[in-house]
């Protein structure tokens, strides 16, 4: 949620208006994705995605802002401080990379986002989709992109 915060931010500095309801639809698809959180989590959640599309559309923000309730606690929209991005929050205890073999795009791989590069290419040498494509050929080489994507060459 807060990384989709960011970039909004970063669009609306940008006059990248386009790109703001991208962040939006993002955000909601956050939303739906997470299954079931908490409802605090969920408000705040939902806070956060009405004050990223206020400025895109307001009328259906206000109406939305009001029919949740926050209008009662926090204000009326137009008056509450833009949300701030909490750093702590974009920090990721895991990432996805991109998985290519003799790059050509074959799948994706979750990895903490602390893993060495020899510790990556260990997993991506015994990746279900390296086997598959390998033809059972041993990988001769294996490149690193930290934190983008992983290039097993067989």
């Amino acid at each position: 949620m807060y990384l989709n915060l960011q970039q909004a931010t970063f669009d609306y500095e940008r006059l990248q208006y386009n790109t703001v309801v991208s962040s939006g639809m993002k955000m909601l698809n956050s939303i739906e994705d997470a299954g079931e959180i908490s409802a605090p989590v969920r408000l705040e959640a939902m806070q956060i995605l009405l004050h990223t599309l206020y400025p895109v559309v307001p009328h259906i923000c206000t109406a939305l802002w009001n029919e949740l309730g926050f209008a009662k606690r926090l204000g009326d929209l137009l008056d509450c401080p833009w949300q701030a991005v909490d750093p702590q929050a974009l920090v990721q205890d895991e990432i996805e990379l991109v998985l290519q073999i003799n790059g050509k795009l074959r799948g994706s791989m979750v990895v903490a986002s602390n893993a060495d590069n020899a510790t990556i290419e260990a997993l991506a040498r015994s990746h279900e989709k390296v086997k598959e494509f390998g033809e059972g050929r041993e990988p001769k080489k294996v490149i690193v992109v930290k934190g983008k994507l992983v290039n097993v060459v067989v």
